[in-house]
């Protein structure tokens, strides 16, 4: 048996040996064949070699066998020897159009700038020993197959080079084929320069910036350049290929609204791709045209606001107030949509029309022609804005106010290229108006307001407290006084510390609660739901506040605002500003004789009843221990 197993443990010897050997044996690999590219194109042909011994960087010698050579080698380039071209390829490899360039120790790639026809055949790449055993394969082929190159590409009309207005439609078409017996794809990008004037710049000039901004790739999909996905995403740029003459795809640009920083050098690039055997796409041929240089002219450089009338405007109250906004320097040939606003700074209770404070918006008008009203909606009713004309915006307030007094300014936002742009897209430029200040010639107004608890008996809890506001407005003509109630909790006394030389503390401060109104108009208006209150008017001085079924949380200390109410000539009324505080009146609820005399009723009967409870308790517990002591006897 022993004998049996001898021969066969040294097959298995030989055999592990063998694999051993042959893992770690040289191997030269280039890509699967056949290969077909472009005449006039560049060929790449990568080359490495594993499983060597010696240096980390080994030699590489290339070697051509064409079709019609008869097996004949032909040396090509080498990595160690520079006399090692044969005469076809010595000038090429002279002037670089043929070279060999390293990736790494034992990865290079074979380089030839411009395939010719005659350069079609079997590459080997052959990687001279450093092994100490001739073990593996020390070169590799591949089949090179050149094909014509039918790549055209060419444009429609290119640009003139004429300035371009911001906002403008810009429209590139590209026409490309291929007439290939090989199945070959075709990709167009379109792309742009900026700081060149052509298709390259010459020996120390300035350096191109090149952006792809969109194309359709060798898989006939549409992709955007990345610094142009946004706008590709909301659809300002757009790209299709449409079917031309004689087979040609025509490939047309759009960028609906172009801006300053698409100025630049416009190419279009045609690429022929083919797919290798390893499953890889490659480019094989690839031609760029020049379209022409592109010039934005700055919206900013023409786009004037201005309003009328110009500088300060006095009127009357209850005069209409008319102001004009106007747009000037739009280009005609851009369709723009325009952001219409009035803007107001200041009122007649400043210092003075222009005097600081917040600017507020009065109205707009959207691009689509929606007219909206800023915080006084009563202006909706009471005033307009329009388009007049092309460009042209009136402002309109049928009985200005004493509040409408202020500085106006006109801003108008410019979507340029967009007529209806979407609620998130930015403004191309905005740009005001200079002020017109209007003023309105107010009447001489006196308001006095004097607030008084009428004489009675004592207010005790659930009376009705009654208070009276005589108010009075003094001018000419029309008027009419509005009437709050405010309510403050009565201060608490200061108390002393016990250290004479410290401070009291400080009073607290306590905010009014506005309590009801009386409009001038009649109308009253309760704002607290916990007390029933009632508002009217006496006389034609004199308002009344009434709190009924009064409760400890209705004390306090009472006081009245009056604010004077004018007629407008067209019957509208207007606050005028005039304004005036009364006195405060302490208001103070006494407790109820009935509550008096049920507080010693309370406590007796809380007594009585506790007493009781504590004798039945002791009397209880001792029976309950003289009944447990006689049990126990027995």
């Amino acid at each position: 048996m022993s004998t049996m197993m001898a021969p066969l443990k040294a097959a298995l010897f030989l055999f592990a040996h063998w694999a051993f050997q042959c893992a770690v044996c040289r191997d030269v690999t280039l890509p699967d064949d056949p290969l077909f590219r472009v005449a006039g194109f560049p060929l790449s042909l990568p080359c490495s070699v594993s499983g060597y011994e010696g240096p980390r960087t080994q030699e590489f010698e290339w070697f051509l066998y064409r079709d019609n050579s008869g097996g004949r080698q032909i040396g090509v380039v080498s990595t160690r020897d520079k006399g090692f071209p044969y005469a076809p390829f010595q000038a090429r490899v002279r002037n670089g159009e043929v070279r060999v360039e390293r990736d790494s120790g034992d990865k290079v790639r074979l380089m030839i700038q411009r395939l010719r026809a005659e350069d079609q055949g079997k590459y080997e790449c052959y990687t001279p020993s450093t092994d100490s055993t001739y073990q593996g394969n020390y070169s590799a082929s591949v089949i090179v197959k050149v094909i014509p190159d039918t790549l055209q590409i060419s444009y429609t009309r290119s640009l003139t080079g004429q300035p371009v207005p911001e906002g403008a439609e810009l429209t590139l078409t590209c026409s490309a084929s291929i007439q290939s017996e090989q199945l070959t794809h075709l990709s167009i990008t379109f792309g742009k320069r900026d700081g060149a004037e052509g298709l390259g710049s010459g020996a120390g000039g300035e350096v191109s910036n090149i952006k792809e901004i969109i194309a359709i790739d060798n898989l006939l999909g549409v992709v955007p350049g990345l610094f142009y996905k946004k706008r590709y995403d909301d659809g300002e740029i757009t790209l299709e290929k449409r079917n031309g003459e004689a087979g040609q795809g025509v490939y047309v640009m759009k960028m609906r609204a172009v801006r300053p920083d698409d100025s630049g050098s416009y190419f279009c690039e045609a690429s022929q791709w083919i797919l290798d055997p390893d499953r890889s796409w490659q480019k094989i041929a690839q031609r760029t045209l020049d379209i022409g240089n592109l010039t934005v002219q700055q919206l900013a450089e023409s786009l004037s606001v201005t309003s009328a009338p110009r500088g300060e405007v006095t009127l009357q109250v209850g005069s209409p107030l008319i102001l004009t906004c106007e747009v000037l320097g739009l280009p005609s040939e851009v369709n723009s949509g325009l952001l219409v606003q009035w803007m107001k700074r200041g009122s007649a209770s400043g210092d003075g029309a222009g005097a600081g404070g917040v600017e507020v918006e009065v109205a707009r008008i959207s691009p689509d022609g929606i007219v909206s009203w800023g915080d006084d909606l009563s202006r909706a009713s009471g005033g307009s804005l329009e388009k007049v004309a092309e460009g042209k915006y009136s402002l309109k307030l049928f009985s200005a106010r004493p509040s409408d007094s202020g500085v106006y300014r006109c801003v108008v936002s410019v979507y340029a290229g967009r007529r209806n742009p979407g609620l998130s897209t930015p403004a191309t430029l905005s740009q005001r108006s200079e002020g017109v200040t209007v003023n309105l010639k107010t009447k001489d107004v006196l308001v006095s307001a004097v607030a008084q608890l009428p004489r009675g008996p004592l207010l005790k809890r659930g009376n009705t407290i009654t208070l009276i506001c005589n108010a009075t407005v003094t001018t000419t003509g029309p008027a009419q006084a509005q009437v709050h109630w405010l309510r403050w909790p009565i201060p608490e006394p200061i108390l002393k510390r016990e250290s004479d030389d410290a401070p009291p503390d400080p009073p607290v401060v306590y905010m009014p609660t506005l309590i009801a109104t009386l409009m001038y108009n009649g109308v009253a208006n309760i704002y607290i739901n916990g007390s029933e209150i009632s508002v009217d008017r006496l006389s034609a001085v004199s308002y009344r506040l009434r709190v009924h079924m009064a409760a400890p949380e209705d004390q306090g200390m009472y006081a009245c605002h009056a604010e004077a109410w004018g007629q407008d000539p067209h019957g509208g009324w207007y606050n005028t500003g005039a304004k005036a505080e009364s006195n405060a009146v302490t208001v103070y609820l006494y407790a109820r004789v009935a509550d008096l005399l049920l507080i010693p009723l309370v406590v007796g009967v809380s007594s009585a009843l506790f007493v009781g409870i504590f004798i039945i308790a002791t009397v209880t517990c001792c029976f309950m221990k003289r009944l447990a002591r006689q049990r126990a006897q027995k």
